[in-house]
């Protein structure tokens, strides 16, 4: 009889068990663990630089997805896909750079109307930006003031984390000040000195290093809008290889051309130093580390040209 009775409490037991776990899946009821997923912002950043400074300032409470992470592609002919659309109708923050650099976005937005979702856009929050230039992210003070930016979105998404995002932000801040220094090093050292660009992107690093280009304005601007230079502006910039006019050659690797590689030819020919650059961001890179990298490459091809100033 004892026997019986333990086997009917244990049936019960189970029995009681099963019940709370149907209940519990009918209810849509979550585990602790499922209940911190819910709480994730969900972020879809146009492309990949973006996406890695939201998830610096976000840390664990965010979940990142970055359109555009090819560095071996050409940005200007990106053509968003039906995977895209999804994440961004899901998304809580969506982050993009504007100036008709990622109209493809603006697109995916139009197809998923959501008054709660926050939009941000580089090009509009950029404190520093250069006249028809959409690359505002080689601006480090851009960067920064773009940051803070996310910051001030992520504490509206999740506000009860606020300090923590705001704790993100300053370390994130001090993580810049080695790019800005290494700036100021290429500015004491190189003032002056000459250099070529086959595009527009990295006249916001030029600036502030002191460099003096000398390739067309006009040139740079036709590359990186993807029309062709003018024969003239063409001619001037080989001649300014060519002649050896230039110290360094600054090369867009991912807005290549046959004028731009014959400019890359020749300067090789002429060693000229040849310093590559891209648009998006190299994989298992940060930005700080992919800017420096960047940075550090062209100080050693000034420095191999023995012109300081």
């Amino acid at each position: 009889m004892k026997n019986k009775l333990t086997i009917g409490i244990i049936v019960l037991v189970i029995i009681g068990i099963g019940f709370v776990l149907y209940k519990t899946s009918k209810t849509g009821s979550m585990s602790p663990s499922n209940q911190a997923e819910s709480n994730i912002i969900n972020i879809v950043a146009a492309e990949n630089f973006y996406g890695d400074i939201a998830e610096q300032l976000g840390g664990n409470k965010v979940q990142v997805l970055s359109i555009l992470s090819d560095p071996n592609a050409d940005p200007h002919e990106y053509e968003s896909s039906v995977k895209d659309a999804e994440a961004v109708s899901k998304a809580q923050i969506v982050i993009k750079n504007g100036d008709d650099y990622d109209t493809w976005m603006d697109k995916l937005l139009s197809a998923s109307p959501n008054s709660n979702r926050i939009v941000l856009t580089g090009v509009d929050i950029a404190n520093h930006k250069l006249p028809d230039n959409p690359h505002v992210w080689y601006g480090v003070d851009n960067v920064q003031t773009i940051a803070a930016s996310i910051t001030d979105s992520l504490k509206k998404a999740d506000p009860a984390d606020s300090s923590t995002f705001d704790s993100n932000l300053a370390t994130f801040d001090n993580s810049l000040q080695p790019l800005q220094q290494k700036i100021a090093d290429i500015k004491a050292k190189y003032t002056g000195t000459p250099v070529g660009l086959t595009e527009t992107i990295y006249l916001y690093q030029t600036g502030p290093e002191g460099l003096n280009v000398l390739t067309p304005l006009a040139f740079e601007r036709a590359v990186a809008e993807g029309n062709d230079p003018s024969a003239d502006d063409v001619a001037k910039s080989n001649d300014q290889i060519t002649g050896k006019e230039v110290k360094v050659l600054i090369y867009n690797e991912q807005t290549i051309t046959p004028i731009t590689t014959n400019l890359q030819n020749e300067a090789k020919q002429q060693n000229i130093p040849v310093v590559p650059v891209t648009e998006t961001m190299p994989t298992n890179k940060h930005y700080q580390s992919w800017m420096m990298g960047q940075l550090t490459a062209l100080e050693n091809a000034l420095a191999s040209t023995t012109v300081s100033h």
